[in-house]
């Protein structure tokens, strides 16, 4: 596996895959990999024939006060679990080379990033957003490949390629979760073993809502209350949000006629988690994000 620090020479090595006609896929992650971000790897694999995964802590989708400093790193076990996963190349630049001095470009998505996560976050998806276009002009896939535990931000990057006209197909692959339940996160780490029971209610939650629409309720009021009832029993599981949204818009939805986004995020002690289903009216299936 090679690794690449040089925005100028990971475009050309780009350049020369395409040059051959190799069709690059894309991972970009914030290492700390855990058993979600080598899912991506696999879901990745059969649609490439070189494999570019990029290991990259982006400070502008920190908020002021946020867990920036303390968001957990070791780039030897990432190396380590990124070869071993098939990964062919990694691109671990700095912060130096991503931003360089004077800087004075971003990218927005108007309309998206305000709901939801960008609520209590308004400046992180603009950070996403930023980092994400640097990216793939950096790496030129023909595909990337987003977890669905990070929902709003494939739809918004879904978006972005699509306004942008970017040439890349955005994949979406299924949350993988730890066997009781919980979302796979990095942040996961800083739960104490008490928080950890905790942070189960927003799986519970989830579950919950699921039941009752697959047993015909379709009031978005009543699920929510649901949820939030179940996560009232967690003394130390204070709420963020809890929405039934659209998938296209992200508004808010009264009633789930078709398809529809439940997304929760929740500060347990001190670390925001999130979670979401995908569901129809039915009941019978969670569906994926619609890939571009």
């Amino acid at each position: 596996m090679e690794v690449i620090k040089s925005a100028r020479t990971m475009q050309r090595h780009a350049a020369e895959l395409r040059q051959r006609g190799k069709r690059i896929g894309f991972v970009p992650t914030m290492g700390y990999l855990h058993a979600g971000h080598l899912s991506l790897v696999d879901a990745a694999r059969p649609h490439c024939d070189v494999l570019v995964m990029s290991i990259y802590v982006n400070p502008t989708q920190f908020g002021e006060n946020e867990d920036f400093d303390a968001y957990p790193r070791d780039f030897d076990r990432d190396f380590r679990l990124a070869r071993e996963r098939g990964v062919d190349t990694l691109f671990y630049p700095d912060t130096a080379e991503l931003y360089p001095e004077n800087h004075a470009t971003s990218v927005r998505v108007e309309g998206l990033e305000e709901k939801l996560c960008g609520q209590s976050r308004p400046t992180h998806f603009r950070g996403v957003t930023t980092i994400v276009a640097k990216l793939f002009h950096i790496v030129h896939p023909d595909i990337a490949v987003f977890g669905q535990k990070d929902a709003q931000q494939a739809i918004i990057l879904q978006r972005m390629v699509r306004d942008l006209f970017f040439p890349v197909r955005i994949l979406v692959a299924p949350i993988v979760r730890e066997a009781d339940g919980l979302a796979m996160s990095s942040r996961n780490t800083y739960l104490s073993p008490e928080e950890r029971e905790q942070a189960l209610a927003l799986y519970r939650g989830l579950q919950q809502a699921k039941k009752r629409v697959e047993s015909g309720e379709a009031n978005s009021n009543i699920i929510i209350d649901e949820i939030r009832s179940i996560w009232r029993q967690q003394p130390n599981l204070r709420e963020d949000y809890i929405s039934i949204v659209d998938l296209d818009n992200l508004e808010p939805l009264s009633q789930i006629n078709q398809c529809a986004l439940i997304a929760v995020a929740a500060y347990v002690g001190t670390t925001r988690l999130i979670d979401n289903i995908m569901i129809d009216k039915d009941g019978t299936h969670a569906l994926k994000i619609k890939n571009t």
